[in-house]
């Protein structure tokens, strides 16, 4: 009996914890705000067991355990972890936001066009680091982080590494503002923007902010489809670091080291960031890629109200391109096919790469000089290198034996066959059509040069009295200039090559680190050699009036641009152009209204642009020669914008509406295709209209009885077309000659290369306080090819209606996990994506050339470990 009862009591003393409970109270506050955070997660670690907080932000949760700890998260926000032991009273447990994009903009606040920073509301939507971190690091593209923004579409992921393109509401990149820490990085020249240059984003950026449409954006910019804001981190004041080995389908690989010193007792820190990434290929056939990302910043907090923070960052890399097919070129060798590439001495080789080196740095400083004045202020400089390379002569060889086609080669390039061709060339030289009469094949590799220099800076005063009327006014100027040429960078075999009479004996690799300052001199340059400056100064200016329900704003901004041409073709240098310049302007307002609640806002904007051409919009043929369109009276484009949205947000739901309607006029549009027998030709247009109108929305639920679920819903509808005729002239590919002139009616043609309707819905789920799993499928839909002006044409001829193509629609699902768990007393976390997850087959955009096949199945997986 003495026996039982010793070992009856020690099994009670052994269970008793197990049923020992305690009751923890406590209120969740925003660090920033001082405010209440309601729906805040409280979890009992290591169990299933949590609570939410209340509208107030205040908790209570029976624990499973009389001692332990409990872990407070919030999205967007730095979690924290607090022991408990017995029955407590936490008190006020404080989140410091570690997304939220007032608390990442350290310095930089003034010239960051944040959409925050205005009460009255604009169509929005912001896409912080976490989920940046999660969904778009790696074999995938910046854009994919964009992807479940309603009215934005990613294509062309397919082409490359870092060949995507991104559409907001219908409009290319070329037509939305893309602005880095509130320094323009669009190219002056044409809008462009060429992703490669940006690998390295996803891994510096601590937020992304789309305001579609209007936006909030006071610079004179060329946001006709919306503006997108890359908030870059900048000195991180919190000392630590991480290390990251990430790998993914095709033999990617890319190792990531950062570290933070924290802020020291005399005001100064620093922050490093390192990677180096290669791949195998991206999707398709020849197309590898390697490149490197840097980020280095220093930040410098002189006193209380003067902050300052040096950043350069870079990231060279090359890639090797795969562009638009017939689709029975996919039918007959594959959707990895690709034609620029084939084998060189046993390796594979291409003929289209792209590599670039664009270091870009800043200077910020933040000035607070009184309780009424806060001036910011940022000085930028980019420095970029690089190109494009293709073929030059006409001697490309192509697989053409039953059994290389069989074997998968299809029709691509028989490198080794060129070499053979080259070195029987007699003389071993190589000579362009109008060098020779006897002219023989050759063929040589070129790359197409685009060297820039680029500076600006943008300043801004804000001025706020403490009452309802707030003021900003401030200035941004740039200048740049562009150097173009043509060089080559592989032989096949040949000593030279004869171009315009000059004897080509160099080459020059195509290689990132090299192009910095290995370039063809002058008289080792083919086909053109030219520079432009383009220099720009605007103002602007806002006020904005705001109680706690009403708010109103007008902004407006001027601008004035010139345009500068020198040089000419390798034949002849036509000297300096005529300065020409061209002014801009636009203005907006709009209303707000929020009820007493804060639950539910209403609001509705309007805007003009008057926005100046681009530089290829001026010059009848940039490339080889000064002459202006219709003497350089090229009128501005003309944009007129409205939208109009809803706001409700409660404990467990959130839901955006916005309506909106976009006339685009007096635009010019030049592009490159082919005629109906396969010759390369180029055509411009001038005085096309385009009007987009359409419908938004995007609706999250976060059921408060289901702690860490998250579902996201969020789609658009648009009725996107031409309207009126249009002038069009058609030119040579190869000799720049007019062949043809003519009129056009693309009255109610379907806008083409992004889908008019699209839907998605995604679910987030933090399983347990270490794992999260997330899935997300989308759905596009009303989506057309690009318009073949060649069609618009004949269907006129005939009498009939043109329509542009319709392509077929799709969706994809994806989805992914991150998993945290502790390794000798350190952090590491764990991610894992699949894209496509169904292997779906699909068109994602047709250009001029034909179409783009969208990625297979894709995945990666890393780990991060954080010390």
């Amino acid at each position: 009996m003495k026996k039982l009862l010793i070992l009856i009591v020690g099994f009670l003393l052994s269970v008793a914890p197990a049923f020992s409970q305690s009751v923890i109270t406590g209120t969740v506050m925003d660090a920033e705000l001082n405010a209440p955070l309601s729906g805040a997660n409280v979890i009992e670690s290591g169990t299933s067991n949590g609570t939410m907080t209340d509208f107030d932000g205040k908790f209570s949760i029976e624990t499973t355990a009389n001692s332990g700890l409990v872990v407070v998260s919030y999205v967007g926000y730095q979690s924290m972890t607090v022991s408990f032991d017995g029955s407590t009273d936490l008190g006020t447990l404080t989140l410091v936001a570690d997304n939220s994009l007032g608390e990442i903009v350290i310095v930089g606040s003034g010239v960051i066009d944040l959409a925050d920073d205005r009460k009255t509301p604009v169509a929005v939507s912001t896409i912080r680091s976490a989920e940046i971190q999660a969904r778009a690091v790696g074999n995938v593209e910046f854009g994919e982080a964009l992807k479940n923004t309603p009215s934005v579409y990613v294509s062309n992921q397919a082409g490359g590494f870092g060949d995507s393109q991104i559409f907001t509401r219908g409009f290319s990149q070329s037509n939305t503002a893309f602005l880095l820490n509130g320094q323009p990085i669009n190219g002056m020249e044409d809008g462009k923007m060429y992703w490669s240059n940006w690998s390295g984003m996803s891994d510096v950026a601590n937020a992304v902010q789309v305001q579609r449409g209007l936006g909030s954006s006071k610079l004179a910019i060329s946001s006709v489809g919306g503006t997108v804001n890359i908030v870059s981190k900048t000195t991180n004041r919190t000392k630590g670091g991480f290390v990251r080995f990430l790998t993914g389908n095709d033999s990617y690989f890319k190792t990531t080291a950062s570290y933070d010193s924290g802020l020291d007792e005399n005001g100064w820190a620093f922050s490093i960031l390192m990677d180096h990434w290669q791949g195998h290929r991206k999707y398709a056939v020849g197309t590898a890629g390697q490149g490197q990302n840097y980020f280095f910043s220093v930040g410098y907090k002189a006193s209380e109200r003067s902050t300052f923070n040096f950043l350069v960052t870079g990231a060279p890399q090359w890639h090797d391109q795969n562009f638009s097919k017939r689709l029975d070129e996919f039918e007959q060798y594959g959707n990895k096919y690709n034609d620029n590439s084939g084998f060189y001495n046993g390796r594979r080789f291409t003929e289209r790469r792209n590599y670039y080196h664009k270091p870009i740095a800043n200077i910020n400083w933040d000035f607070n000089i009184n309780e009424t004045l806060d001036l910011s202020t940022v000085l930028y400089a980019s420095w970029g290198r690089g190109g494009g390379t293709g073929g030059w002569g006409r001697g490309r060889i192509r697989y053409d034996d039953p059994e290389s086609i069989n074997s998968g080669n299809g029709e691509e390039i028989d490198f080794d066959a060129i070499e053979v061709q080259n070195t029987a060339i007699p003389g071993g030289i190589g000579y362009s059509d109008s060098d020779d009469p006897n002219y023989s094949p050759a063929y040589a590799r070129r790359a197409s040069v685009n060297n820039h220099n680029w500076y600006g800076v943008v300043s801004n005063l804000n001025i706020d009295n403490g009452g309802p009327l707030t003021y900003n006014i401030g200035f941004d100027g740039r200048t740049y200039t562009g150097d173009h040429f043509r060089q080559l960078t592989h032989m096949f075999g040949l000593d030279a090559w004869s171009d315009n009479g000059n004897l080509i004996t160099q080459t020059f690799d195509a290689n990132p680190w090299a192009s910095l300052s290995n370039y063809a001199d002058e008289d080792q340059r083919i086909a053109y050699d030219y520079s432009e400056t383009i220099n720009y100064l605007g103002g602007f200016a806002q006020a904005e009036y705001a109680t706690d329900n009403l708010s109103a704003f007008l902004q407006g901004s001027v601008s004035t641009q010139s345009y500068q041409r020198d040089g000419g073709n390798v034949a002849g240098d036509a000297g300096k152009s005529e300065k020409i310049n061209k002014s801009g302007y636009n203005l907006k307002g709009g209303l707000g209204y929020t009820s007493n609640d804060d639950q539910h806002k209403l609001f509705a904007n309007a805007g003009i642009y008057s926005r100046q051409p681009f530089l290829d919009n001026i010059f009848d043929n940039v490339r080889y020669s000064n002459d202006l369109i219709n003497n350089g009276d090229v009128e501005n484009e003309e944009v007129i914008g409205f939208e109009a949205g809803y706001r409700f947000q409660s404990d467990e739901f959130r839901l955006n509406i916005d309506a909106y309607s976009t006339e685009w006029g007096n635009r010019y549009l030049s592009f490159g295709g082919q005629d109906d027998a396969g010759d390369d030709v180029f055509y411009n247009f001038n005085d096309v209209t385009q009007i987009h109108t359409g419908i938004e929305f995007d609706f999250q639920y976060k059921p408060m009885a289901a702690n860490g679920l998250a579902f996201n819903v969020f789609g658009s509808i648009g009725d996107w077309k031409y309207k009126d005729t249009t002038p069009y002239r058609r030119f040579d590919g190869e000799t720049n000659q007019l062949e043809e002139s003519g009129e056009v009616n693309l009255s109610n043609v379907k806008v083409g290369q992004a889908p008019q309707t699209s839907f998605g819905v995604g679910l987030d789920w933090d399983a347990t306080d270490r794992l999260t799993l997330y899935s997300s499928f989308n759905y596009f839909d009303d989506f057309y090819g690009f318009v073949d002006v060649e069609d618009v044409i004949q269907a006129g001829v005939d009498g009939e209606v043109y329509e542009a193509e319709k392509l077929n629609s799709y969706g994809l699902l994806d989805l992914g996990l991150s998993y945290d768990f502790t390794l000798g007393g350190k952090n590491v976390l764990f991610r894992a994506n699949v894209y496509n997850l169904l292997d779906k087959d699909y068109v994602n955009q047709k250009d001029a050339y034909g179409y783009f096949k969208g990625n297979g199945t894709t995945w990666n997986a890393s780990f991060q470990y954080r010390f």
